[in-house]
């Protein structure tokens, strides 16, 4: 006989969580409607996202530039160190020779002595550490063994330094890759969004760049402007005979530049050295205020300091802003970031 037993109803938690689950797959059914592919942003959002993109951008280049320049440094340090080490390594092969020398002169006038004969097979360190063996050397013997035992100290302190630096080269190679595929991928990812625009989009876009170049130059050439000093001047005029070159990540000139680039570059044809990286530059001289600056001051933007320009007078810089753009005068008030502090160099 079959049995006929009512069904079991869902309990209110189940029937709950059942309800809550559906409701939640409507919502994201229906964000993923709101955001599905193919959903075209506006031209003001895809440019929003691409300025951020660019700042991240770099942001990166100048964690580049500081790993190129370490990269550069540790170089120059290991092949010195290398070079050391090699040139040591000869003069101790010749201090041994000529110890065998005195042994073999020791021999000739009437034979060596046990002293001579552990020297010349073991290490010498070890040798003198037993010092009651040097009673039994002639005083010449005694200089030329502490001499070895110095070059061989200096010797493996050199080794020992050279292999820590080039731990250290390695690590900053491996860095140096990094931040490369960061920057590129930034800049992929911004160009990917560019690319959805319209050509009139595109064309209106370059054409608020160019109104707004051209009002930051017209600014500029507004009067007179006195530089800080004759330096900042050389640095300025430089600069600005760069005006329309293109930025490029890791650029020095004279072809192109990136932020920290140009400066240097300005700077250098006045004869004045400063560091590759924006974060180094804005450690030396003296630091301003806005109110403070003149022209050919380097001028800082952004928290962590990843943009430098030149300031130009009136409120506007001469810079190289970031990739797709060229060496042009801008507004402080445009960059994109707060303006940190001014330096004179």
């Amino acid at each position: 006989m079959t049995s006929h037993r009512r069904p079991k109803q869902p309990s209110r938690t189940r029937t709950t969580v059942l309800t809550t689950a559906a409701a939640a797959a409507v919502a994201l059914s229906a964000t993923a409607a709101d955001a599905a592919p193919g959903q075209k942003l506006g031209k003001d959002e895809v440019k929003a996202k691409v300025d951020t993109l660019y700042v991240q951008a770099e942001q990166a280049t100048e964690k580049y530039n500081g790993a190129s320049e370490k990269q550069r440094k540790l170089q120059a340090e290991v092949s010195a160190l290398q070079d050391s080490v090699a040139r040591g390594q000869q003069d101790l092969n010749t201090m041994r020779d000529g110890l065998g020398s005195l042994a073999a002169a020791q021999y000739r006038s009437g034979g060596i002595d046990p002293s001579m004969q552990l020297l010349l097979s073991s290490d010498p360190d070890e040798f003198l550490d037993k010092a009651s063996t040097l009673d039994q050397l002639s005083s010449q013997q005694v200089e030329a063994l502490k001499k070895i035992q110095d070059k061989q100290r200096t010797l493996a302190q050199e080794r020992a330094e050279a292999a820590e630096k080039l731990k250290d080269l390695t690590a900053t190679r491996t860095e140096l890759g990094e931040r490369k595929q960061e920057v590129q991928g930034k800049l992929a990812e911004a160009q990917k969004l560019l690319n959805t625009l319209t050509a009139k989009e595109k064309a209106e876009l370059a054409a608020e760049e160019q109104r707004a170049g051209r009002a930051s130059a017209e600014q500029v050439n507004t009067g007179y402007h006195s530089p800080a000093s004759g330096r900042a001047g050389a640095a300025f005029a430089a600069a600005q005979s760069q005006l329309g070159k293109p930025y490029i990540r890791g650029g020095t000139g004279p072809s192109s530049y990136d932020c920290s680039g140009l400066t240097s570059w300005a700077y250098a044809q006045a004869d004045v050295h400063i560091p590759r990286t924006s974060e180094a530059q804005s450690g030396i001289g003296t630091r301003l205020t806005r109110s403070e600056l003149q022209v050919g001051d380097l001028v800082f933007f952004f928290n962590d300091l990843h943009h430098v320009g030149l300031y130009a007078g009136n409120g506007q810089i001469l810079h190289a802003p970031r990739s797709g753009t060229v060496v042009r005068y801008e507004s402080m008030d445009t960059i994109g970031g707060p303006f940190m502090f001014g330096v004179r160099v």
